[in-house]
């Protein structure tokens, strides 16, 4: 009996890889141009669209969802066909989600810059462009579900299970915190007031890297290290266990935010000590991860994405261990409003998300263009180590900084005044914003040289025939 022959569709894979590269680059920029203003304020040059205020919500979108946006859809694309051994559901629906995605990506680098905005987190966008991305949001659940309705593989893997948890709960967060009463096409405002606005706002915020930024990028481990390193996931129960404890737990840790302020205790406590619970199923995940290569640790010495994903799983660890430490509320009262949380979101951010998506970025791109490997190893190894070192410097110049802006502002004299001003404080955090702009540059020169590599293997004349051909098995 012949076997099933399937051809993947691999282009629209190939256009989200090379977009994620490019929004990586420009969100990255942004994100550094903004360190820098806080260095250095002269340099916003007293532009309105170029201050602080308004490219720090750029800078944000840029690499969450531009940049991240782009990862998932291809990541998403890619494995789901394999783990199927079927071809997308629809390929016009897969090109309407990647024009939608990128047309809200302009749309929001010319509107923020310009301060339209709602002025929520991670949901600055106005309401004409919430309701195009509730759109291709729900095209890519079609696209995605159908592929797995029309499988020809009766078992569905678990990295598809932690995809189908992120665009179900994304879809949900974003409708219900975007309701808003539009009083124009580029105003409106939010259907909940005070701290109930404050609630529903960080319900989504937090769940957005709960679901978006964790979920989401567990289900691109969970296919893409065990490809890379050629083994099976260490543990399938307790990756099953991991999913399931994640999705019960995560939903309920927003009100960690929103410690010491008028949010009822009750629901503080509920916040923080879910928050806390979290910390079992993610280091479960972790060690998955890393046990995957149990007996094969020697791989890294030679593969240098390999090395991406394991530095990003050891992020993932400490970043899910430092967030419950900061929901607690002794240690909360130090840590909140300072750069102590923006280490910890760049942690994550650069360390787990970045680091995992560059791996597997290089794991797709020769595929999906057709050739047998990335025009160079070195740089690859070159890009690992300024990705290593710029998120390292970032991060201790945020943790040194955050902790001591927490004990200025609450040091006081012996007659209860106020040790230090804040312009003191301002002033002692100057070194360390500078240290921020290095780390800052390193990860973005890193990025370049991706890019670079990138170009360099697409013109490549080597070629791979068999790239996009499955016969009978999961490629």
């Amino acid at each position: 009996m012949q076997e099933d022959v399937v051809q993947y569709d691999d282009a629209i894979v190939k256009k989200f890889c090379v977009m994620a590269v490019v929004w990586g680059i420009v969100g990255m920029l942004v994100g550094v141009i903004a360190a820098a203003q806080l260095a250095f304020p002269v340099l916003n040059m007293d532009i309105p669209y170029l201050t602080f205020g308004r490219i720090r919500p750029l800078h944000t979108n840029a690499v969450i969802f531009a940049f991240g946006g782009c990862v998932l859809f291809a990541t998403m694309y890619y494995s789901v066909q394999r783990t199927m051994r079927v071809r997308l559901f629809s390929d016009t629906i897969s090109n309407i989600t990647f024009w939608g995605w990128q047309l809200i990506i302009v749309l929001a680098a010319i509107t923020l810059p310009m301060g339209i905005t709602q002025g929520k987190e991670y949901a600055e966008l106005e309401w004409p462009i919430d309701i195009l991305i509730a759109i291709v949001w729900i095209l890519l659940a079609i696209n995605f579900f159908g592929t797995i309705w029309k499988r020809k593989e009766k078992h569905i893997y678990v990295g598809n299970w932690f995809f189908m948890a992120m665009i179900i709960t994304i879809a949900v967060l974003h409708v219900f915190n975007s309701m808003a009463l539009p009083v124009s096409l580029f105003k409106s405002y939010s259907a909940y007031s005070g701290v109930q606005d404050a609630m529903v706002q960080w319900w989504y915020g937090h769940n957005a890297v709960g679901f978006y930024l964790t979920a989401g990028f567990l289900g691109i481990m969970y296919y893409f290290l065990p490809k890379q390193a050629g083994l099976p996931i260490y543990s399938y129960k307790l990756s099953i266990l991991h999913f399931w404890t994640l999705i019960f737990l995560y939903i309920w840790a927003g009100p960690h935010h929103l410690l010491y302020t008028a949010l009822p205790d009750w629901t503080q406590t509920l916040g923080m000590t879910f928050s806390l619970m979290l910390i079992a199923p993610s280091w479960g995940g972790m060690v998955n991860g890393l046990m995957t290569l149990k007996g094969a640790w020697d791989k890294l010495r030679t593969d240098p994405i390999l090395k991406f994903m394991v530095v990003a799983l050891s992020f993932y660890g400490m970043s899910t261990f430092e967030g419950p430490m900061m929901a607690v509320r002794t240690i909360n009262s130090l840590s909140h409003y300072t750069d102590w949380g923006i280490g910890h979101v760049h942690s994550g951010a650069l360390g787990w998300v970045a680091m995992i998506s560059v791996g597997a970025l290089y794991y797709m791109i020769p595929r999906v263009f057709g050739k047998t490997r990335m025009y160079s190893t070195k740089l690859i190894n070159t890009h690992f180590w300024m990705a290593t070192i710029g998120v390292v410097l970032y991060i201790v110049a945020m943790w040194i900084s955050g902790i001591m802006q927490g004990l200025m502002w609450r040091a006081v004299n012996p007659d209860g005044s106020l040790t230090y001003t804040f312009a003191e404080s301002v002033a002692a955090m100057h070194p360390y914003y500078a240290m921020r702009l290095l780390g800052g540059l390193v990860f973005l020169g890193g990025m370049v040289v991706m890019a670079y590599n990138l170009i360099r293997t697409a013109s490549s004349e080597e070629t791979e025939e068999i790239v996009a051909v499955a016969k009978g098995g999961v490629a």
